[in-house]
């Protein structure tokens, strides 16, 4: 009877865990959707942007015309790490954190084993795993997600901007997931700052038909601000849409496997329940026989 207890008892952990589970799944779900519909708003218009400021930055005739499309050799580099504040989602904080880590040590070796290599994590759970690689981030932005505003990433953006005019950083760079659907995800990096031109010819020849008004140097020093801005609140959008995603998959799959192991343990308790209630038979009927001998 001790095992049947034992069984029950566990049965009973189980089904607490699922209910849990499947109530995060519905938490997730309806996050994911308000989620989902902001990083779906906002990419026509960064897509659109990113492109117009490319097709301007490769008209310059000096990349040195503005301060944010300079090209130096990257001795000083940054990259920004962005994951979530919570764990249960799969993989999706260990993935991009190693993605970041590989970027370290494939491209930027050099600057890596030269200590002039910095993280910046957003999210807690990319600034536990740097640390694990030993890998201290300079500084951490986990603040942005309890309020994710165009106005508070801004001001972050606007202070990497400004790292990168005054020289500090050579290079910076953005990793994190993109949102693909609810049950995908994509790590990307790319490059922040500088901006890069377009490489294109057709869009280096059609670019040459535009009048600029007021200035081109004007139109530059005015788009490329705002257009930095978009795209980092573009990225932390993608993690955040992503994030809800991930989890929202991993805790059906959760509530699934809980589903699964109930089935298995409530056939077990069905078994031992059975040749317990053998055993008492066979005991009673053994005993009849002993007194009727």
């Amino acid at each position: 009877m001790a095992n049947l207890k034992e069984i029950r008892t566990r049965i009973t952990s189980v089904k607490t865990t699922r209910q849990v589970t499947s109530a995060m799944k519905m938490v997730s779900a309806a996050k994911l959707k308000k989620a989902q519909d902001a990083i779906l708003q906002i990419r026509p218009y960064a897509g659109k942007l990113s492109e117009l400021l490319s097709l301007i930055s490769s008209n310059l005739e000096d990349m040195d015309e503005s301060v944010y499309t300079v090209r130096r050799v990257p001795e000083k580099v940054l990259i920004v790490v962005v994951s979530s504040n919570r764990g249960l989602c799969g993989g999706f904080n260990s993935y991009v954190s190693k993605s970041a880590i590989l970027l370290a040590k494939n491209t930027y070796s050099k600057q890596l084993k030269a200590g002039k290599l910095d993280f910046i994590a957003i999210g807690k759970q990319a600034e536990k795993i740097l640390r694990s690689y030993n890998l201290q981030p300079v500084a951490e932005y986990n603040h942005l997600f309890d309020n994710l505003t165009f106005d508070t990433v801004s001001a972050v953006s606007m202070e990497l901007m400004s790292e990168f005019v005054k020289g500090k950083y050579d290079r910076i760079e953005l990793v994190y997931n993109k949102f693909i659907n609810a049950a995908s995800q994509e790590q990307v990096s790319e490059q922040f700052l500088p901006v890069l031109p377009a490489v294109s010819e057709i869009n280096q020849s059609t670019n040459q038909n535009y009048i600029y008004e007021p200035s081109l140097e004007y139109i530059i020093e005015e788009l490329i601000p705002r257009s930095l801005k978009i795209q980092f609140y573009k990225a932390l959008l993608d993690s955040h849409a992503a994030e809800h995603g991930a989890r929202m998959t991993a805790m059906h799959k959760a509530t699934d496997n809980a589903s699964e192991l109930i089935n298995e343990l409530t056939l077990n308790f069905n078994k031992a329940r059975q040749a317990a209630i053998t055993n008492a038979i066979l005991e009673v009927t053994n005993g009849a026989e002993a007194l009727n001998g």
